[in-house]
């Protein structure tokens, strides 16, 4: 994702435009309109002359991303000794060290922002060339040098850790948020592993996390609670809790559904594909499969009532139901109480399409779709914060 085309850098530069030469700049913003127009092959050209800089850090990840792995993993694992040199040039040999100014607010500094791109790229084709290890490890440096997670790897870590079979740091880190004041950061983003609890949540703190807590953050921690201290009312919490904040995720799960990955709201159809193109080797072990299908309270959950309200029937077994193709979060028991609701369907549909496509265009750094709601986004950089309002003027 070029997340320096709609940030403070679209107008400052890339990298804050102090460390990448203009014409560099220039031949990385072509290619890079080009790659989303899936036409890489015209993209090279202006690659090449972009990575004339080395500083540019983005290009070697438009670059790895044209490759084909192994081979892709090496160019960014050359990005990143590159950018780690450019850094200490820019910001001093000390930049990286634990006690530096810098370190805990990587991505504040726009200098930093290429590199870390970098690290997050990396993140993605480890983890697709199987080097789960690799993943972790680099998600968990991400998080020493920016614990406020700018580039939302959250998530990964956790799946990373269940994916090398290091549970107990899986749940320890999963454990670490649901009780943190939003208004502080954690330090190291909460990747300083600890023993962890198997004390279950009182009531307060359970609907604590059921209004703000992240689905795929419970679903890890319940089957890392799985695989740490057994069958208990512990792991059954955590399912009970994961099942509530994003039921459409269990319901893959039970249902063995194919998975992907595509940008999508919080909590929603495409954050459960997210979530399980990540995680679905954990889940499908037979005994993991078992347990989650044997909980009747966490089934009670994701069980669908026919989206026609005049007909009010009932699934037998999870998943058994349609889902609306289109927004993918209302199911129906048959075509004709689909088409019979439609009509009151349709601008719930609607509207939730028009957001998925707000946020797929924020996402590729594209123009708005027309007719879109002004959408703002912030990003807090030097002490500061710089609002984006993002409008919609029609098609690229």
């Amino acid at each position: 994702m070029s997340g320096h085309r709609f940030r403070i850098e679209s107008t400052m530069g890339v990298g804050g435009g102090n460390i990448i030469s203009a014409e560099s700049q220039r031949n990385l913003e072509i290619a890079e309109t080009l790659c989303n127009r899936r036409k890489p092959e015209q993209a090279l050209q202006y690659l090449f002359r972009a990575m004339e800089d080395e500083n540019t850090l983005d290009t070697f990840i438009q670059f790895a991303f044209l490759h084909h792995l192994p081979e892709a993993v090496k160019v960014l694992e050359d990005a990143k000794r590159k950018g780690r040199a450019s850094l200490k040039r820019c910001l001093g040999n000390d930049c990286f060290d634990d006690d530096s100014e810098y370190v805990g607010h990587f991505y504040e500094v726009l200098t930093t922002r290429p590199y870390m791109r970098v690290l997050q790229a990396q993140v993605r084709l480890y983890f697709e060339n199987g080097q789960y290890a690799e993943s972790a490890k680099t998600i968990t440096e991400m998080l020493r040098l920016c614990p406020g997670d700018n580039l939302g790897q959250r998530a990964w870590l956790g799946s990373m850790l269940l994916l090398t079979k290091h549970y107990s740091d899986a749940l320890s880190f999963c454990q670490r948020w649901p009780d943190h004041d939003r208004l502080t950061v954690i330090p190291r983003g909460g990747a300083a592993f600890k023993t962890p609890s198997s004390t279950c949540y009182d009531v307060e703190v359970e609907n604590k996390i059921l209004r703000c807590g992240n689905g795929a953050m419970a679903y890890n921690a319940a089957v890392a609670a799985f695989r740490v201290f057994g069958d208990g009312e512990f792991a059954r919490q955590y399912l009970r809790i994961a099942a509530k904040i994003n039921p459409i995720i269990l319901t893959k799960i039970l249902a063995k559904e194919g998975f992907d990955n595509l940008p999508g709201t919080h909590n929603g159809p495409e954050d459960a594909r997210d979530y399980l193109f990540v995680t679905q080797d954990v889940w499908i072990k037979d005994d993991a499969w078992e347990w989650a299908n044997a909980s009747q309270e966490a089934e009670s959950n994701v069980i669908k009532v026919c989206g026609n309200s005049a007909c009010g029937a009932v699934e037998t077994q999870v998943a058994q139901f349609k889902r609306c193709a289109a927004c993918k979060k209302v199911v129906y028991c048959s075509q004709p109480c689909q088409r019979s609701d439609w009509s009151k369907h349709k601008p719930r549909c609607q509207q939730h399409q028009e957001m998925k496509n707000t946020i797929r265009a924020i996402y590729n750094g594209r123009t708005l779709p027309a007719g879109a709601v002004p959408t703002y986004s912030a990003d807090f950089v030097g002490g500061g914060v710089a609002v984006t309002e993002h409008v919609g003027f029609g098609d690229d």
